[in-house]
């Protein structure tokens, strides 16, 4: 069975002086023009109305006839229209109910980027060259694209560190589902361990927030002194941004180097769906349930898996996989969060986190053989999952 994979590769770039200005101008305008459709598709809402994407393209058009926005004609047009279509994008996922109103764009805190449609970039033996531009831009090519492949669509962005990144997204015929195997594995997420197999293997938490906290907790005091709209404030703001981008770095790693070494050896993984919105709001937990970055690690073990023609099943996040004994089905009464080991009244010793693994397995795999479907709670506001309907684990 072949697959068409759409996949996008990242790398860095060191842009000119006048390249760096001329995306930033169009990082600028891009933005500018999301937030005036937005205001106007808001203003329309309110007198029970709606925009959509060819109105605001003809805005756009009238937007730039305007004295005061004749500045929108120095970039290209592209970025511009593509904007109006995330716009839409966002209004469709928010009439769908998976998602919020869509938000104002902030110049210092949204993500700087522009996407650019093949009509607006021309990539020829390794070099892209976008419109509006001079010169070709300078990629540090960390590894070739596919063999035969052409971007489609290319995404320049800048993050809070001053990095300047190009995503290119073209077909990769390299991505072929794996040989079946009938190997599975429950997985079980936790802050002690970051993950604990139902083979009983555990793997450790990286914790890579905690190895640069103090050097984070002194750049952000740093920072702090400095008077704000300063030079020097900064130059001490993207040093800290620094230090984040570092975290970030390492935990992306080693978390794609998890899951790519899990969907390889493993037919069916099932998974716990777990609130971690809500658990962020634990003062206690929240900075040790953020560096974990379980739900990064679901979206990564989600998108492989497909990939590579394996299955996720997803268990409900009330089942009692932690109260229940693997060996013998004894549910128990209380299970605090400090008891690690316990013992089952049919004498089984268990560890908690692998214990819970085990029955996660367990209960995916009677999900799979009966057929239903799981779907996850965060991606169905108010719906259950298959497990909870079909397993009755909470009777006597």
């Amino acid at each position: 069975m072949s697959t068409h994979v759409k996949r996008a590769f990242k790398y860095r770039f060191c842009p000119t002086d006048a390249q760096a200005a001329e995306l930033s101008r169009t990082f600028g305008c891009v933005r500018k023009v999301y937030n005036m459709a937005l205001a106007a598709r808001t203003e329309a809402w309110a007198r029970q109305e709606r925009v959509n994407y060819n109105q605001s393209s003809a805005m756009l058009t009238a937007w730039k006839k305007t004295e005061e926005l004749a500045f929108l004609n120095e970039v290209s047009s592209v970025p511009l229209q593509q904007a109006l279509r995330h716009l839409q994008g966002a209004f469709v996922n928010f009439f769908s109910k998976r998602a919020r109103y869509p938000r104002f764009k902030s110049k210092r805190k949204s993500r700087a980027s522009a996407e650019y449609t093949s009509s607006a970039f021309t990539f020829r033996d390794g070099r892209l060259k976008l419109a509006k531009m001079a010169g070709p831009l300078d990629i540090v090519w960390s590894r070739p694209l596919p063999e035969g492949s052409v971007p489609t669509t290319v995404t320049v962005s800048r993050d809070a560190a001053g990095r300047w990144f190009v995503s290119m997204l073209c077909d990769d015929p390299t991505v072929k589902p794996l040989a079946a195997t009938d190997a599975a594995v429950g997985i079980d997420v936790g802050l002690d361990h970051l993950l604990a197999l139902s083979t009983g293997e555990k793997i450790a938490n990286p914790r890579h927030e905690r190895r640069d906290r103090a050097r984070l907790a002194t750049a952000q005091r740093n920072c702090a002194r400095k008077e704000k709209g300063s030079a020097n404030r900064e130059k001490a703001r993207r040093k800290v941004a620094r230090i984040h981008a570092r975290i970030t770095d390492r935990r992306r790693d080693g978390l794609h180097k998890l899951t790519t070494r899990l969907v390889r050896e493993n037919q069916t993984l099932v998974i716990e769906d777990l609130a971690v919105r809500n658990m962020v709001r634990n003062r206690r937990l929240a900075r040790a349930v953020s560096d974990a970055a379980w739900a990064e690690f679901r979206g990564l073990l989600e998108y492989k898996a497909a990939w590579y023609g394996r299955d996720v099943v997803v268990v409900d996040r009330f089942f009692p996989s932690s109260k229940l004994c693997s060996h013998c089905g004894a549910l128990q009464d209380r299970m605090p969060l400090n008891v690690r080991t316990w013992t089952c009244d049919c004498g089984t010793v268990h560890d908690r986190d692998v214990n819970a693994a085990k029955n996660l397995l367990a209960a995916g795999l009677a999900v799979s053989v009966c057929g239903a479907g799981v779907r996850p709670q965060r991606r169905t506001p108010g719906g259950q999952s298959a497990t909870k309907q079909k397993i009755p684990w909470r009777e006597p």
